[in-house]
């Protein structure tokens, strides 16, 4: 018995196997095997439609709003060219600005190390009191 009416074949240029259970694509419409069903499968233009991911603009890292219907790279293309918040200046900002105050010692630190006593700003190897000479009080003692 032949049932020449049954299945459709798959729209993927290279498969056109005739299947019984044809799946219908979502985005673009087409018909298409279940090898061939996924958009990445079937190469889909139309995915960009059912693609609910927000892109990130790779300058600012702010995410980009995108409306059905638009391509994201062509919003975030747009973003970038008008509205991106992208300081190049701010890649070279320096980490480690806090200088230490122990005359001769050159180091930096990355946060500031504030001597209780005399209220002065120091490397970690000149934190305490009695490494930095202190003269904040009349003798210096250390916590440690």
């Amino acid at each position: 018995m032949e049932l020449p009416g049954l299945g459709e074949h798959c729209s993927e240029r290279t498969c056109k196997q005739l299947d019984f259970l044809p799946l219908k694509c979502d985005a673009c419409g087409e018909v298409f095997c279940k090898d061939h069903i996924r958009y990445d499968d079937h190469k889909c233009s139309s995915a960009y439609k059912k693609n609910v991911q927000v892109p990130v603009c790779p300058l600012c890292n702010a995410p980009i709003p995108v409306q059905k219907g638009q391509i994201p790279d062509i919003v975030v293309g747009a973003h970038m060219d008008k509205d991106c918040k992208y300081n190049p200046a701010q890649q070279k900002q320096r980490i480690f600005t806090n200088k230490c105050l122990k005359p001769g010692c050159k180091r930096k630190e990355m946060m500031k190390v504030v001597c209780e006593q005399c209220g002065g700003n120091f490397c970690i190897k000149h934190r305490h009191p009695l490494d930095h000479d202190c003269k904040g009080s009349s003798h210096p003692t250390s916590k440690a």
